[in-house]
């Protein structure tokens, strides 16, 4: 059962996506989709708020996102998120494979 991270960065005057700039540039981006376990690493800008970047970040399961807490690009990560001042709001999705039939007819492939 894979486990999904939504976070929202939130900052002023784009901070959020200087923020999202510095980890791809750094190569921190790359680094952590490498990462074993790592399913899926993707920041989006929304259409709403041009302030908030939403990151969806999907792992194999818990032990691999404790081995990326502790790794020392975590370090980087956090320095960051100050250097920009970002605030940010979390949820957190265990993934669910078993989608109801009555639900694959909205979806079109």
């Amino acid at each position: 059962m894979s486990i999904t991270v939504n976070l929202r960065y939130k900052g002023k005057n784009g901070v959020a996506m200087k923020f999202v700039q510095e980890m791809i540039s750094s190569g921190t981006v790359e680094a952590i989709r490498k990462e074993k376990g790592n399913l899926k690493y993707e920041y989006f800008q929304s259409i709403d708020d041009a302030e908030t970047v939403l990151l969806i970040d999907s792992w194999q399961d818990q032990e691999s996102i404790d081995i990326h807490h502790a790794s020392p690009m975590m370090k980087t990560i956090m320095d960051l998120r100050e250097k920009y001042d970002l605030h940010m709001s979390v949820e957190r999705y265990k993934s669910d494979d078993s989608m109801p039939e009555t639900d694959h007819q909205f979806i079109r492939k």
